[in-house]
């Protein structure tokens, strides 16, 4: 697959930014949120320059406040092209993404496990506009540790006695549901030095009941479908370096989230033409009304690793002391020999 056959992926970095998770559990937020491809928007599947992708990101937040109760997250993905050249450049991308996370006192943990197909519709003469649809699919469950939690009607004559209040007979310890998601992307190489990636997705189609109690759910504690808008750009300064601003906004009944900022890359050594050049990356972004966010890490032989740290400015801040989450990224692209061989003819990011 050629460099241009990548359009789509090249921003990929600019558009992964952060997810919202589903309204009766935590935030899926990811400082190095390009470490998480597939849980942003389906058409992300086999979005880079490569033969396949394997990605790992782990999360540890508000441990100042929280203790052993902080969350504790962690989402593993690989994806790869499935079938190429379907027409001239056209390729079909398969994906599977593993996501967990586990918080607060009742070890409230949720994990997801979807699979992913994309389709990479290459348009124009040189092949430097691309349109991708994705949809994506999988079980998601909830469990929680009923024995370590305690109600109003367990506190009685001047002590804790779990299990007298009559909620604990109607609780389940675990609830399960099948979700569904789709999304759509647009990339363009308008030149040399600039390029661009637009997307939007929508998650939770199916809009799964889930409820621990007992009785039969209903629409109350359905989740809503989470709605997804994403933009970046990669804007080569120098054949070294380059600068990538991102953009994404996400609503999910009555929450919202806005995320921005920028990366600065910049390639090292003499092979900094090729794709597999070795670099080294910083960044600064920004969650409205909730964080201050910094990137940093190395890239060398297909591999990226990266650390990121979140300072809360929101109204917790005064309990966290303005700490907020911190994570660890590891991610390997396997080189395509064609792909190696090549230079580049313009910004075509390893995302």
């Amino acid at each position: 697959m050629k460099c241009r056959n990548t359009i789509a992926g090249a921003l990929l970095f600019a558009t992964s930014i952060l997810s919202v998770g589903n309204a009766n559990a935590q935030d899926v937020h990811f400082t190095q949120f390009n470490a998480s491809p597939l849980t942003i928007n389906p058409a992300f599947t086999g979005a880079f320059q490569g033969e396949y992708r394997v990605s790992a990101v782990y999360r540890d937040q508000w441990r100042s406040a929280l203790g052993t109760a902080a969350f504790k997250t962690y989402a593993v993905s690989v994806d790869m092209p499935l079938i190429r050249d379907i027409s001239v450049d056209d390729y079909l991308a398969g994906g599977l993404q593993l996501y967990n996370d586990r918080a607060g006192d009742g070890n409230l943990n949720n994990f997801s496990g979807l699979a992913s197909i994309a389709y990479h519709k290459f348009l124009g003469n040189e092949g430097k506009m691309a349109l991708t649809v994705g949809l994506q699919g999988g079980y998601s469950s909830k469990n929680l540790d009923l024995s370590k939690l305690y109600f109003a009607g367990d506190f009685n004559e001047g002590g804790w006695n779990q299990g007298i209040d009559p909620t604990w007979g109607n609780l389940n310890n675990r609830v399960g549901s099948w979700v569904v998601n789709a999304g759509l992307a647009w990339s363009h190489a308008a030149s040399d030095k600039f390029s661009y990636t637009l997307g939007v997705g929508a998650n939770n189609l199916t809009q799964p009941l889930e409820s621990f109690q007992k009785q039969r759910a209903t629409k109350d504690v359905g989740l809503g479908i989470r709605y997804t808008a994403q933009a970046g750009a990669v804007i080569g300064v120098s054949e070294r370096f380059s600068i990538r601003p991102a953009f994404l906004y996400q609503s999910q009944a009555a929450a919202t989230e806005l995320v921005g900022g920028a990366e600065v890359h910049y390639k090292l050594g003499d092979e900094y033409m090729f794709p597999g050049a070795p670099a080294i990356y910083a960044g600064g972004w920004y969650r409205y009304q909730d964080a201050a966010m910094m990137t940093l890490g190395v890239e060398f032989k297909g591999f990226r690793i990266g650390a990121g740290y979140d300072f809360n400015t929101s109204a917790l801040k005064s309990s966290t002391g303005g700490n907020g989450g911190f994570e660890v990224m590891l991610r390997y692209i396997a080189a395509s020999p064609i792909e190696s061989a090549r230079k580049l003819l313009y910004p075509c990011g390893r995302f």
